[in-house]
């Protein structure tokens, strides 16, 4: 790492831990040339994930997206903002786990879905009603009868 002081190429490592945030690892570091010290923060870098859309747009990834979709779906709901952000964590985990370039939104929505389903059941149903598009009264009695019938096994 380049000293940003003196511009030393070579600096050497004194400590290093995980940063606040748990995804990327903070480093003390001092340079032989001029004993100044600095820190630095290293993450893995990600490749750019692209979600197809249903009308075949295409849009970078968002992790924010995911959130405020699940956020409103649990909103006046007794759910924790650890348990959302959990959530999102694993959704997350998973759709970078399929090691694709390009991942349809569908797929995405069925994660939040699942995921959903585990937090809470009003908010499951609310994103389902929105996500799946529920053209009438009958399509949503069917999706509450498949979490009724769960319910009972």
């Amino acid at each position: 790492m380049k000293c940003p002081y003196c511009g030393n190429p070579d600096t050497k490592v004194i400590d290093s831990r995980p940063a606040e945030d748990g995804s990327s690892i903070r480093r003390r570091r001092a340079c032989d040339i001029c004993g100044k010290r600095f820190t630095t923060y290293e993450k893995i870098e990600t490749i750019p994930l692209i979600i197809i859309k249903k009308d075949n747009n295409r849009e970078q990834y968002s992790r924010q997206k995911i959130e405020n979709g699940i956020i409103r779906a649990c909103y006046k709901r007794p759910v924790p903002a650890e348990k959302i952000q959990q959530a999102v964590n694993n959704i997350e985990t998973k759709v970078f786990s399929l090691e694709e370039k390009e991942i349809p939104s569908s797929v995405v929505g069925e994660l939040v879905m699942n995921e959903l389903k585990d937090l809470d059941e009003v908010a499951y149903v609310r994103f389902a009603s929105v996500y799946r598009e529920f053209k009438d009264v009958n399509t949503f009695m069917d999706e509450l009868k498949k979490i009724l019938d769960k319910e009972e096994k």
